[in-house]
């Protein structure tokens, strides 16, 4: 299944934030800088995406499906996004073969919003994964989110991560979050089956996302893992050992993930060893992010010293 942002139709969850911006745009009063932060695969581009086409749609055919939150997609601006040509919504995220959104991504962005408009529609800029810009790119978004345009709405997406006060302070922000329960009933509807039935529950941890839980069906189709049977122990030594994730960079997070889950499960007070284990590894995963260390020698000594231990 394509997990997409732009081609989710249905919007199955944060539906209290997107009524409360679904109602300012109706006042006429929808804020032009927003900032959605929160779980990296929680559907916070998803609800952007809803925003979008709930204001755009309005006076078109087949305009959005408030009363059922769900996007009709015979309609002209969604087909316009999906084929990257609705000159009303302009899109920044980090390249694939790139690691940062770089300066001349906003330079871009700044030229084509000082075009004149086609029309007298709201324009919007979505930039994902913020926490990816660089300091130059920063600097110059912050020059137009000073001064925006008339008619030009910022929806900005965070993925939990520090952003500059800078840049939050000229923002409408939102915390948004799914519990464990949203999650796996967000997946149930997507898959249209148990979650349950694919994946043991075992490996479900308080933060688990939708995103999270498609990588795992993902992971266990590809390489005919039977995670339903599997518990913690057995998927983080099969992972590591058969190397998957330096066949699968996506599912790094995930082991990272499942790293903490296993000391949170197996610690308690009176395990000082597993203590200090537990304080020493959380130290390497951010280290190992931080400066782009190698994993592989994180997860064998993980496997070495915890799990083989």
């Amino acid at each position: 299944m394509n997990l997409n942002p732009s081609i989710q139709i249905n919007l199955f969850e944060h539906k209290e934030i997107f009524n409360q911006l679904c109602k300012l745009s109706k006042k006429d009063t929808f804020p032009n800088k927003i900032l959605l932060s929160g779980e990296k695969g929680i559907g916070k581009s998803t609800l952007a995406y809803h925003l979008i086409n709930f204001v755009l749609s309005e006076n078109e055919e087949y305009p959005y499906d408030y009363q059922n939150k769900k996007i009709n997609s015979e309609n002209k601006s969604f087909k316009l996004i999906q084929n990257k040509s609705n000159p009303n919504f302009y899109l920044i995220d980090v390249k694939e073969d790139k690691k940062n959104i770089d300066i001349n991504q906003i330079r871009e962005l700044i030229i084509n919003l000082n075009k004149s408009s086609f029309n007298k529609k709201k324009r919007f800029v979505l930039i994902d994964n913020i926490e990816l810009l660089n300091l130059n790119s920063i600097n110059a978004l912050l020059k137009i989110l000073e001064e925006p345009n008339e008619n030009i709405n910022f929806i900005l997406i965070n993925n939990n991560k520090r952003v500059l006060p800078t840049l939050k302070s000229r923002c409408l922000n939102f915390k948004v979050f799914l519990t464990k329960d949203q999650s796996i009933r967000i997946v149930n509807q997507l898959l249209n089956n148990e979650i349950n039935t694919i994946i043991n529950n075992n490996l479900f941890d308080y933060y688990i996302t939708p995103g999270k839980l498609f990588k795992l069906v993902r992971l266990s189709e590809e390489y005919d893992l039977d995670l339903v049977n599997f518990d913690l122990n057995t998927t983080l030594k099969t992972i590591i050992k058969d190397k998957i994730f330096k066949k699968d960079k996506s599912i790094i997070e995930i082991i990272y993930s499942f790293i903490e889950l296993y000391f949170r499960k197996n610690i308690s007070s009176q395990n000082i060893s597993l203590i200090k284990s537990y304080h020493y590894f959380l130290k390497k995963i951010n280290n190992t992010k931080i400066y782009n260390l190698d994993e592989e020698t994180l997860f064998m000594e993980f496997e070495d010293k915890i799990l083989n231990g």
